[in-house]
């Protein structure tokens, strides 16, 4: 076994991050910036993680995470490392923020301006359902402002701390509705059922079902009304910056790098051991992927203890993606588009059964729009659909049928391609399974069903003293920028922790050689 430690200063307390998905980049970089030592471990061949290209005859498209909202949280992550978010990447904010599609012919342009996005409502079901989103807006907004510091900011919330905060503001409690479900509480918002599907969808973007999500989820809207911004080029390109930037701050990133284990010694984290049987030693480790791989196993059997929770309970959905390059023709698009069924319940109930929508809402991002300029000819395009984590009895011959299944909803919707993208353009779940392991496909965690599911995800703080969690699996959730918050919660307690700064101190005394 050859063991090394990084070239580093010896009075700076080294840090091992494993995986440079989106946390684990934010993390690495604050990490860096608060004057720790950092490696940043990584599998595959690109930093990233779910953000993600695949190549086409256009160039990269993205097959992950397509737009940036809630974009003070990117600003604070580069602020910290003294730089500035749009120095370093190119940003457009959409007026529109989503261009929503129904069988039926009807269209609905939502905006980043409610009284904007009320007056496009009144045109498309009445002025009723324009007073509805209003009162709509107010509630998500009120809920948004009022569980912001207390549970996204919060690095581990309680629902002992979360109570009194409630009880505080009684007209929380009709706000949040916690005996109903996202969809009883739109049904019961709109009187149009077009406008409580399109704001139900808003449950898959943590890959959960309306009709069994709580209906909290609702303030997701207020995350996307508050701002979205196109990343010029793609989304990989805010993940590139990061990188970038954190290399400039010392950060060691080494790509094509799998671990295979996390050392322990006397109980607490002091490195890993690679793949190629090589161990690196640290002071702490920050494990930035699927916290079920920890409690399966998967990083060594002595820390099946870290988030148990994560091995028993339900998965969230997974997708079937298109990333593809082509020439459209239709209906007119904007960056944003949601293609929706007939029946807003069929897809949830298929999903629910384990089986793939025979009807799913269909997102299509058009990745060259919303830019200024003019889309060139040929454009890229991924197209997202909703399906079970466990897509695994699929056969070659079902996915094709279902390719040719979803380019003739996309033509009868008034959208064609030229040329039509080939099934190879798929990524299924069982793909998105072999890319992240032990997910199971799921792309959001565990599920966002029952009121509770958010108190139950694991904490930037585990069991294992050294070892800490970032990313999408643990708290804030899922989203890129749940995942960047999740990120300055794992930072922050490691800078407060004195047992590392203690190491590194005899790490110091014994000239620079890790002694942990």
């Amino acid at each position: 076994m050859h063991i090394q430690t990084a070239p580093l200063l010896p009075d700076r307390p080294r840090v091992i991050v494993i995986g440079a998905g989106i946390a684990g980049l934010a993390t690495a970089l604050r990490l860096a910036t608060s004057g720790m030592a950092v490696t940043l471990l990584e599998r595959h061949g690109h930093a990233g993680g779910k953000i993600r290209t695949l190549p086409s005859a256009a160039g990269p498209v993205d097959a992950g995470p397509t737009v940036l909202t809630m974009r003070h949280v990117f600003d604070e992550l580069f602020a910290c490392a003294g730089a500035q978010l749009e120095d370093h990447v190119t940003l457009f904010r959409q007026t529109t923020l989503a261009r929503h599609f129904w069988p039926d012919g009807s269209t609905l342009d939502l905006f980043d301006d409610a009284e904007t996005s009320a007056e496009a409502i009144s045109d498309f079901a009445g002025p009723a359902s324009a007073d509805e989103f209003r009162r709509f807006n107010a509630r998500t907004a009120r809920l948004f402002d009022a569980f912001d510091a207390p549970m996204m900011q919060a690095p581990a919330p309680r629902m002992a701390d979360l109570v009194p905060h409630v009880l505080r503001q009684p007209s929380l409690i009709r706000d949040m509705a916690p005996l109903s479900s996202l969809r009883s509480v739109l049904a019961r918002q709109f009187s149009d059922p077009r406008l409580a599907q399109l704001f139900g969808r808003y449950a898959t973007y943590v890959g959960g079902a309306p009709h069994l999500s709580p209906a909290i989820l609702s303030l997701i809207w207020q995350a996307e009304a508050a701002g979205v911004w196109v990343v010029g080029g793609g989304m990989h390109r805010l993940a590139q910056a990061i990188a970038g930037l954190a290399e400039r701050h010392g950060v060691d990133i080494r790509l094509n790098t799998h671990v295979q284990e996390i050392r322990l010694t006397d109980g607490r984290a002091t490195g890993v051991v690679l793949e190629n049987g090589t161990t690196l030693e640290a002071g702490a480790v920050v494990y930035a992927g699927d916290p079920r791989s920890l409690a399966v196993g998967s990083l060594g059997p002595a820390l099946t203890g870290v988030a148990p929770q994560t091995a028993r309970l339900p998965r969230s959905f997974s997708a079937r993606v298109h990333s593809f390059a082509a020439t459209p023709g239709g209906r007119p698009l904007q960056h944003h588009n949601v293609f929706f069924d007939a029946d807003p319940d069929a897809e949830f109930h298929d999903l629910m059964a384990g089986r793939i929508p025979r009807t799913p809402t269909l997102y299509l991002c058009a990745e060259d729009r919303g830019q200024n300029t003019q889309p060139p000819q040929v454009e890229r395009f991924e197209i997202i659909a909703n399906a079970t984590a466990t897509d695994t009895k699929t056969t070659p011959e079902d996915l094709d049928q279902w390719h040719h299944q979803i380019m003739q909803k996309m033509a009868d919707m008034g959208v064609t391609f030229s040329p039509l993208p080939p099934v190879t353009a798929i990524t299924t779940p069982r793909m998105f399974a072999n890319l992240f392991p032990d997910t199971q496909g799921a792309l959001y965690g565990q599920t966002p069903h029952g009121m509770t599911a958010a108190l139950k995800r694991p904490t930037a703080r585990t069991s294992v003293p050294g070892l800490w969690l970032a990313g999408g699996g643990t708290h804030p959730g899922a989203g890129v920028p749940m995942a960047t918050l999740s990120a300055r919660h794992a930072a922050e307690a490691i800078s407060g922790d004195r047992t590392l700064t203690s190491l590194s101190a005899r790490t110091a005394m014994h000239g620079g050689t890790s002694t942990a």
